[in-house]
Order: structure tokens, then C-alpha cells, then sequence
């Protein structure tokens, strides 16, 4: 029965991206771009982590901050016994802010990484023996399907982080339509996103004094110089970080400080001194503009929070 299921792991089997060819094909484009999903080998995940922790580095402990704050308003407003869908679930630090307030029926991680997922779903199972925890490996950048033991729960996603950053705004509108399809009318979305400010603010939290966003972002060209064979030296490039006003996202960049020709599987690419890979978009969004956004999606905006200095802001939306 399915209320007696306690713990499945589903495979969707996300269609698997040939790396190689996505590299290379990254580096014949004009400018030359690398995705920044290959930050996250195990080096890279832990830089990031270590990133969360920087002084510099707002976003991740205001919106903690914010979750904390207003989670007993949050549970009052979603109620108990929901479907929880985290997108993107990777450390459990967020959700195990809400789990205890919610209560909810069952909760359902999302990731595209199989065996990370696996791991931290475990964790929660062990950690919460009154849920329900159903994780999926899919890419939630397709059409999500949930499990049928999710039952008839009304559902509510979670999207923190301000991961829709990550997102060209074009691309950010369609996950949203397809979050709003997912937990169909009566469901609700919280989602963290982070807010325009001063550049030098958002300069400084992509530019930490210790280094370690620099080391995050050249990391990439260490793990293809690993995964695909490649002779990157990272001593010839340096970390850019800057905050465009135009499109309102903070852009990141490797850039060659000297004329250069580099192995990438078998294949030589030229880089002239000053050239630059781009490698991150990070768009930030005034209340107004993300509210627009989602309403274009379908959503309703029922309330949102933010911090004192106006840097974060954690909204709860509904659809009808």
C-alpha cells in the first residue's frame, strides 16, 4: 500500500551529456563558454561549500537566515501533509529547516546526480523515520514525472539557493511553466532568489579576499584536464567576476593572461592573451521583475520575505 511505503528511489534515467563533445563544442563558440555544471566534481563541490561560508558570500546564510525566521509562517501557510519536491537537492542544510514545521506526507528530492542524490535521501530517511522519502534522478530541465506514491497529496516545490539565477531569464520562464504543470492547481512554490543591489556588493561576493571563488571556477579546467584529457595549466589564467548592468547578472570568466595553444582531447584550441571562457551567469531579479516572471508562468504571488538590507528574498507563489 502506498501508505505504508516508506522509502524508493527512482531512476528516470537523465539522458546522459557526452562531455567531450559538449567541451569542445563550448570552445569552438565565439566567445568560448564552458558549462558550469563541470565546477561539481567531488573538488569542485567542496570549493563551493567552502564558498557558502565566505564572509563575502551573502546569499547562502540570508537565506538560511530568512527560512528560520519565517519557517512556523510558512508551514502555516502551506500546511501539513503536502508532497514536498526539492529541485536541485544537494546539501540537506535547507530542507532540514522545514521538514520538522511541515510535516509533510512525503518529500521528494530531485537531483540528476544518482549516487549523491541516493546518499543524501538516505540520510534524511534515517534522520526522519516518520517520512516518506521517494528520491528521483532526473533533469528537472525536462518535463518531471512524480512517482504514483506521492498519491493524491497537494504538492509544493522548493527551489532554494537562487539556482534560477543559473538560468537565462528565456530558460528560467520555461522551468517555471514546468514547475507550475508539476504541482498542478492548489499547489504551491518557494523558491530563493537573489535581489539586485550595489555592484560592488555583488562584485565582492564573487571576488572573495581569500581566493577560494577563483580557485571554485579554475577548478573546471582541472576536472577536464582529469575526465577528457587536457592540458589546461591553470597558472595561465585568472578568475573575472563581474556584475553586468544590462543583463543584470553577475558574469564569471577565465581568461588567459598569455597567448596560449591547449590540448583538449587531442584537439589544439588558441587563446590569445587577454581572451576569456565564459563559464557562469548569475541573474538577479527586483521583487517586481522575478513577480512578473512567475506570473508569466502561472503562479500567484502569496507573500514574500527578505532581509533587512534588501539582498535576498524567499517568495511563496500558488497556483489557482
Amino acid at each position: 500500500m502506498i501508505s505504508e511505503l516508506r522509502y524508493r528511489f527512482y531512476d528516470r534515467k537523465p539522458a546522459a551529456v557526452d562531455m567531450r563533445e559538449a567541451v569542445l563544442e563550448g570552445l569552438v563558440s565565439r566567445p568560448k563558454r564552458l558549462s558550469p555544471k563541470y565546477f561539481y566534481d567531488e573538488a569542485g563541490s567542496k570549493l563551493f561549500e567552502a564558498i557558502t561560508e565566505l564572509p563575502e558570500y551573502y546569499p547562502t546564510r540570508t537565506e538560511i537566515a530568512l527560512l528560520e525566521t519565517h519557517r512556523a509562517e510558512i508551514a502555516r501557510r502551506v500546511g501539513a501533509g503536502v508532497c514536498l519536491i526539492e529541485y536541485g537537492s544537494g546539501s540537506s542544510r535547507k530542507i532540514q529547516l522545514l521538514l520538522e514545521e511541515l510535516r509533510p506526507f512525503c518529500y521528494v528530492p530531485v537531483d540528476i546526480s544518482a549516487d549523491h542524490l541516493e546518499e543524501s535521501a538516505r540520510k534524511i530517511h534515517d534522520e526522519y523515520p516518520w517520512l516518506r522519502v521517494f528520491p528521483m534522478s532526473a533533469d528537472f530541465s525536462d518535463e518531471l514525472r512524480l512517482p504514483s506514491a506521492v498519491g493524491t497529496a497537494r504538492r509544493v516545490a522548493f527551489f532554494p539557493g537562487s539556482s534560477i539565477g543559473n538560468f537565462e531569464p528565456k530558460l528560467a520562464l520555461e522551468f517555471m511553466r514546468r514547475v507550475a504543470r508539476v504541482i498542478e492547481p492548489g499547489g504551491q512554490f518557494l523558491i530563493g532568489v537573489d535581489r539586485k543591489k550595489d555592484r560592488t556588493i555583488l562584485e565582492r561576493a564573487y571576488n572573495d579576499a581569500t581566493g577560494v571563488t577563483a580557485d571554485f571556477n579554475l577548478n573546471v579546467l582541472r576536472h577536464i584536464n582529469t575526465a577528457i584529457g587536457a592540458d589546461f595549466d591553470t597558472d595561465r589564467f585568472s578568475h573575472v567576476a563581474i556584475y553586468n548592468d544590462e543583463l543584470g547578472c553577475v558574469q564569471m570568466f577565465l581568461e588567459s593572461t598569455v597567448a596560449q595553444t591547449v590540448q583538449v582531447a587531442g584537439t589544439p584550441f588558441d587563446l590569445a592573451a587577454g581572451e576569456r571562457i565564459h563559464t557562469e551567469n548569475s541573474f538577479k531579479y527586483d521583487p517586481e521583475e522575478f513577480t512578473r516572471m512567475a506570473e508569466n508562468a502561472g503562479f500567484r504571488r502569496e507573500t514574500w520575505w527578505t532581509d533587512e538590507q534588501d539582498r535576498f528574498a524567499v517568495y511563496l507563489f500558488a497556483v489557482d
